[in-house]
This record gives structure tokens, sequence and C-alpha cells, in this order.
């Protein structure tokens, strides 16, 4: 059995952690799925989900980016007077 020299294992030990950190990487920034609303084609019903429920059911709303389609928070950001020391 023949061994691969040092430096080649040094190299393919730092490709693997490169590799690795970029796997990471990727993941940290992926978003959640966005929620919907769908509509059975059967009776009309309505239901929050992620995905479809199945076949039979069609997509109802826009996008909600809260969980349960609730909608996204507003955040206000009220501008500091001038001239008021902090």
């Amino acid at each position: 059995m023949t061994t691969a020299p040092h430096h080649l294992l040094q190299r393919r030990a730092a490709l693997i952690g490169a590799a690795a950190s970029l796997a990471a990487l990727g993941d940290a920034r992926a978003a959640p799925a966005p929620w919907y609303y769908w509509r059975s084609k059967l009776n009309g019903a309505r239901v929050c989900a992620q995905t479809s429920p199945g076949e039979g059911w069609v997509q109802d709303s826009e996008p909600y980016e809260g969980p349960m389609c609730q909608p996204r928070r507003r955040v206000f950001v009220l501008p500091e007077k001038q001239g008021n020391p902090r």
C-alpha cells in the first residue's frame, strides 16, 4: 500500500476544509420559506401552509413572510430631533 506525500495530504485537507466552510456559509444565508393561503378546488376551504397541501389545492394569496400567514411586522424609525445632546 502506498501513501500520498505529506504536502498532498495537507492540500487535500485544506480543500475539504474550504468546501465545508462554503457549505456552512450557504446554509447561514438561507431564508425561511414564505407562507401562502391555499384554496380547495373541491369546496373552497382555505388553509395556510408553506407548501401545497396536495392535488386539488391552488395558491390563493401572495406570499406572507410571517408564520401562519401573518403579515410581516412593520418597523418605524423616527428621526432624532436636531440639537438634543445624548
